[in-house]
């Protein structure tokens, strides 16, 4: 199978990329300028220069392809640099579908996020229009609704390392997030944390499987986690304790709306909203998809003691 590939040069690309090589299908990335370097140096990998505001870049792409994916995503706004939710979330993922269409690549498999149905950020907004967008097109569709995604970042940016980073590495205590005037249960909001190369296999998976058109999948791990015992986690992973408190949103999420626009800041406001919220899956996507998805242990963590 061809297989053409938005999106394919990021932390989760990477591991899908590998995954459809495995599996000896050919694939074909749409490679933005500068991220050449990111493209895998493999005889079953082709690369096409542009972004996805080039429809023609967006159609060399998909054009003789089996099926097209979208896995787009990004986790705050540069607006000087003409990176928004609006523009790669939504519109880019409307382009990749007309010209998917429009080539007759009907099978398109689709990249969204677990826990937007609140739709209470721009973030979630882009992400539900965008399966709002692809369930009403005419091609066969699968969407896949991941949680925190973790696993060795290969250079890109991932959730347990950029929270080693910014929080346990940090000689400040972690914050433990609460909402109201006391801090009951700090910290205790559940996430569900999948790992990246399970993540990749359910989008193989689904490839070989015509019962999987028209679904959509959350893919959770094996177990909830709070966001404690997430640093907890990644602290012990790094061999080290760290120091947490309890940190009122209140007052915190006025100063990330100051300073969120800042790329040197670690949170904004939206951000905050959506970490509060939790994120954990209603339904095992993996089972319905014939898999199995490792735990959030140790074992999977071990990478954390390599990473800067």
């Amino acid at each position: 199978m061809k297989i053409g590939i938005i999106g394919g040069t990021g932390f989760v690309g990477s591991y899908l990329v590998d995954q459809l090589c495995n599996l000896e299908h050919q694939v074909r990335l749409l490679v933005r300028p500068g991220s050449e370097h990111k493209a895998p140096m493999h005889p079953a990998v082709e690369s096409i220069a542009g972004d996805v505001g080039d429809g023609a870049a967006i159609r060399t792409c998909f054009d003789g392809c089996d099926a097209a994916i979208y896995l787009v995503g990004i986790l705050r706004e540069d607006t000087t640099a003409g990176i928004s939710f609006d523009a790669l979330q939504l519109r880019g993922a409307e382009r990749a579908m007309a010209v998917a269409e429009e080539l007759g690549v009907r099978r398109f498999l689709l990249m969204s996020a677990n826990g937007i149905d609140a739709a209470a950020t721009p973030y979630q907004t882009s992400k539900l229009q965008a399966e709002e967008a692809l369930m009403a097109s005419g091609l066969d569709w699968t969407i896949f609704r991941p949680s925190v995604i973790f696993g060795d970042p290969r250079g890109r940016m991932e959730f347990c390392s950029q929270l080693k980073a910014e929080l346990i590495d940090s000689p400040l205590p972690a914050p433990l997030f609460y909402e109201g005037l006391f801090p009951v249960d700090a910290g205790g909001f559940q996430l569900g944390p999948v790992h990246v190369e399970d993540v990749a296999n359910a989008f193989a998976a689904a490839l070989s499987q015509p019962e999987s058109i028209g679904q959509t999948y959350e893919l959770c791990g094996p177990q909830n986690w709070s966001w404690k015992e997430i640093l907890t986690a990644i602290a012990r992973a790094t061999g080290k304790k760290k120091l947490m408190l309890p940190a009122p949103v209140m007052f915190i999420a006025p100063v990330a709306g100051l300073m969120g626009r800042f790329r040197w800041f670690p949170v904004t406001r939206d951000q905050l909203t959506m970490l509060l919220a939790g994120n954990t899956c209603a339904e095992d996507g993996f089972a319905r998809l014939g898999l199995t998805a490792r735990p959030f242990d140790p074992s999977t963590l071990a990478y954390l003691a390599s990473v800067g």
